[in-house]
C-alpha cells in the first residue's frame, strides 16, 4: 500500500503556488524559472514512482518466494516550493532551479515501512543491487542510532527517468524503517516540531522517548527471533551498511560529495 503525502503534481496548481509565494521570493523567480521548476518537479515525481514500482515488485516476489510481504506500506512525498526555498535559504544558497537540482537531494522521498529489521536490510540490499540505479549516500541510524533514539536507514538513490531527451538520473531519498521505528519517529517529530510545551516538560518527554526507543529495540529483537523460526525469508546480514558504502565508493555513487 502506498500513501501519498499530498496528491500527485498538478501543473497549474504548482504554478499557482509558486506565483503566490511572498514578494521577496517571487522577485527571485522569473516566469522562465517557474516553467523550469514545474518541469523539474515532474522529473522528481517520475523518479519517485520508479522507485516505488521497484519496491512493489520486490515485495510481490518476496510473497511468492517466502510467503512473506516484507513491506507493510510505503509513503511518498515531494517537497513543497516553500520547503525547498526555506532549505536553500538555511544553506545560504541562491534561490534558483539550479540550486535545487545541484544541492537538494531529498526533493523526492519514499518511506518504506517494513515489518521486521531483517526486512529493512533485505529490501534495501536487493534494491541497491539493481544495475540501473546508483547508490549516492547511505546513513544507517539503525546500527548507529541518533542520540535522541531515532533509528532508520536512509539511502539516496539516483534513478533514471526516461524522457524524450533521454534518461535523467534523479535523486530520491528512501527511508527504510520498521513499524515500531516509524511509530516512535512520528511521536518524536510531533513532540519536537508541533508542540508548545514548556522546556521542562519537553525534556521529560524526550527522555521518556529515549527510554522507549531502547525498549522497542529489545522487543523488536525478540519478535524478530520468533519470526526467523517460523519464516524462511532472508535474514539480516551484519555489515550491510558497509556493503552499501562499498557500492557507493566503487563508481555507482560518484555524486556522494554533492549529496552532502
Amino acid at each position: 500500500m502506498i500513501l501519498e503525502r499530498g496528491s500527485a503534481i498538478n501543473t497549474s496548481e504548482l504554478r499557482q503556488r509558486l506565483t503566490s509565494l511572498d514578494s521577496q521570493h517571487r522577485a527571485r523567480l522569473s516566469a522562465d524559472d517557474i516553467v523550469e521548476f514545474v518541469d523539474l518537479m515532474q522529473v522528481y515525481e517520475g523518479a519517485m514512482r520508479e522507485i516505488s514500482t521497484k519496491l512493489e515488485v520486490l515485495d510481490s516476489e518476496f510473497q511468492v518466494q517466502f510467503s512473506h510481504n516484507p513491506i507493510h506500506h510505503m509513503e511518498r512525498r515531494l517537497k513543497s516550493p516553500n520547503s525547498l526555498i526555506g532549505k536553500l535559504e538555511r544553506r545560504e544558497l541562491p534561490i534558483s532551479v539550479a540550486s535545487v537540482r545541484d544541492h537538494i537531494f531529498d526533493v523526492a522521498g519514499v518511506r518504506v515501512i517494513c515489518n521486521y529489521r531483517d526486512d529493512v536490510y533485505s529490501v534495501s540490499r536487493y534494491l541497491s543491487d539493481q544495475s540501473d540505479i546508483q547508490v549516492l549516500r547511505v546513513k544507517d541510524y539503525i546500527h548507529n542510532p541518533k542520540q535522541n533514539g531515532y533509528r532508520s536507514l536512509h539511502i539516496i538513490y539516483a534513478v533514471p527517468v526516461f524522457l524524450t531527451s533521454g534518461p535523467h538520473y534523479t535523486p530520491v531519498e528512501v527511508q527504510f524503517r520498521t513499524i515500531a521505528m516509524d511509530y516512535w519517529a512520528s511521536l518524536e517529530h510531533q513532540l519536537r516540531y508541533k508542540s508548545d510545551l514548556p522546556d521542562a516538560r519537553l525534556a521529560e518527554h524526550s527522555q521518556t522517548l529515549l527510554d522507549c526507543a531502547r525498549s522497542l529495540q529489545n522487543i523488536e529483537v525478540q519478535m524478530q527471533s520468533i519470526h526467523r523460526d517460523i519464516s524462511g525469508s532472508p535474514q539480516e546480514q551484519e555489515g550491510d551498511d558497509e556493503r552499501l558504502e562499498h557500492l557507493r565508493s566503487t563508481g555507482r555513487g560518484r555524486h556522494e560529495d554533492e549529496a552532502e
